[in-house]
């Protein structure tokens, strides 16, 4: 049993839409026609792939398994079709990406109008999450991660770089008084990313710094300590592009500036293995890598260049 791929589409865009007529009309189809087709790929894969309703359809159990399993089985045909025409500008089908919404909302969400513009055959799906997803099991096309990669056979691509620097509210400061080494941090309070218990950092000297950092607030969700910073409850780690705002605004002050946190957190692009880069991918992950390079200039550049501090 081979489903007909017309048959799959015209399922995917009804499961999108809600209405059997309304996609049938896209296709040129009539209701009834529309609702045949719909029909024949219930009989030929036995089970029932929609709720219906006089307003609307739904899918069931059965009809969300199959869309996931069509989208990526038209994918792989639009794949096939660019590697067989050799016309990797003909960008189509549906574009699968996650990333932090932390990231993703200066970072990726600000561009989306402008490539889909350019792209308008691109549908896109835009999953925003702090998780760690498994990208092949999930059918997704590419992922936005920071950080160190653990060792796996994903493709990454690294973006570009992404310096961290602990920061506090002045007035946190002003009480607490300023840590002039990172063994200072043990009499402050310092906000925990994570499961993280220590800190390390590359000094002036060359030489590495560990730290038991003494963390009675701690989240996975890095605005969460960001927020806390804001309020002056203790120090915390933050990339460069999300504190350069408040540090341009006076609102939080660097801590430590002279000591690089480590490990290295640079941006990567993370995509499943083995398979030739689709024409979907390869346009958007050209299009946004520019933009991500350009907003991080635009918000920490000038907290790097000679003689400019933040």
């Amino acid at each position: 049993m081979t489903p007909d791929l017309k048959n799959l589409e015209l399922f995917l865009r009804v499961a999108r839409l809600g209405a059997i007529g309304r996609a049938g009309a896209e296709f040129g189809l009539s209701s009834t026609n529309a609702s045949q087709r719909i029909q024949a790929l219930e009989r030929e894969l036995g089970v029932k792939l929609f709720h219906r309703s006089t307003r609307v359809v739904t899918l069931t159990q059965d009809g969300e398994i199959l869309r996931d399993y069509a989208e990526r089985i038209l994918n792989d045909v639009e794949d096939l079709r660019n590697v067989l025409s050799r016309d990797q500008g003909q960008a189509s089908g549906l574009l699968r990406v996650t990333a932090s919404a932390t990231f993703a909302e200066t970072h990726i969400i600000p561009f989306i109008p402008e490539f889909h513009r350019s792209h308008p055959q691109v549908q896109m799906d835009l999953n925003l999450t702090d998780q760690v997803l498994d990208i092949v099991a999930l059918g997704i096309d590419l992922a936005f991660r920071i950080g160190e990669l653990a060792p796996s056979s994903l493709l990454a691509q690294k973006i570009d770089d992404n310096p961290m620097t602990l920061v506090a509210h002045p007035d946190y400061l002003a009480e607490r008084g300023v840590p002039q080494t990172p063994a200072d941090l043990a009499d402050h309070t310092c906000l925990a990313l994570g499961e993280a218990r220590s800190w390390r950092f590359l000094g002036p000297d060359g030489q590495e710094h560990r730290v038991q950092i003494n963390s009675s607030l701690r989240s996975n969700f890095g605005a969460a300590i960001g927020a806390w910073v804001g309020a002056g409850v203790g120090i915390g780690v933050a990339s460069l592009w999300k504190a350069a705002p408040g540090l341009q605004a006076g609102k939080i002050v660097r801590v430590l500036p002279d000591y690089t946190y480590l490990p290295k957190m640079d941006i990567w692009a993370v995509r499943p293995p083995g398979r030739r880069m689709p024409a979907r991918v390869k346009v958007f992950l050209d299009f946004i890598s520019t933009r991500i390079r350009a907003t991080n200039e635009e918000l920490y550049g000038a907290c790097l260049r000679a003689g400019k501090t933040c």
